[in-house]
């Protein structure tokens, strides 16, 4: 039957599910342990959602039952791609992915620290930016004591490199 002598009211709504990080096309999805497990958690926490879901009627549970599993199918995709590195095996006096890096940013005198994660582990307000972003590419293969030079386009902002540590949790 054609989808024109259907009524309104029976069509589904295809649910909008917002994109997860934005990983480039041929980026490898490296995360750390700390974060795999903080996608694994999500999983969980969908599934039970999903899996308790009460509605006030069955149109209503089965429109959200897809988002959510719209969100999952993009939250498996990330799983099943994800690389998780080993910060024991970093260089412990190079800035690489999972490093802790305590830097002194231009003539301000609090040290900023930042953690170096994957795409879905960053979040600023955690001290946690993408090893994607262009600030931790800038950091990438320094040690303490230099310093990087992000330019801007009204002024250039230093960034020198007080400490590297890799968390091992």
């Amino acid at each position: 039957m054609s989808r024109g002598f259907v009524k309104e009211e029976d069509q589904e709504e295809v649910p909008m599910v917002p994109p997860r990080a934005d990983l480039p096309e041929g980026a490898i999805n490296y995360v750390t342990q700390v974060g795999m497990d903080e996608l694994l958690d999500e999983r969980e926490r969908l599934t039970t959602e999903r899996d308790q879901l009460e509605a006030i009627n069955e149109k209503e549970k089965r429109i959200t039952t897809n988002y959510i599993n719209a969100k999952l199918q993009l939250l498996n995709n990330r799983i099943l791609t994800a690389k998780i590195v080993d910060l024991s095996t970093q260089p412990q006096d190079e800035v690489r992915f999972g490093a802790q890096v305590t830097l002194k940013i231009g003539s301000d005198k609090k040290l900023q620290k930042y953690q170096i994660v994957g795409v879905d582990e960053a979040d600023i307000s955690k001290g946690k930016i993408s090893f994607l972003s262009p600030i931790a590419r800038l950091l990438t293969d320094k040690q303490v004591g230099e310093i990087a030079v992000l330019k801007l386009a009204k002024e250039d902002r230093s960034f020198e490199i007080i400490k590297i540590e890799y968390p091992y949790i």
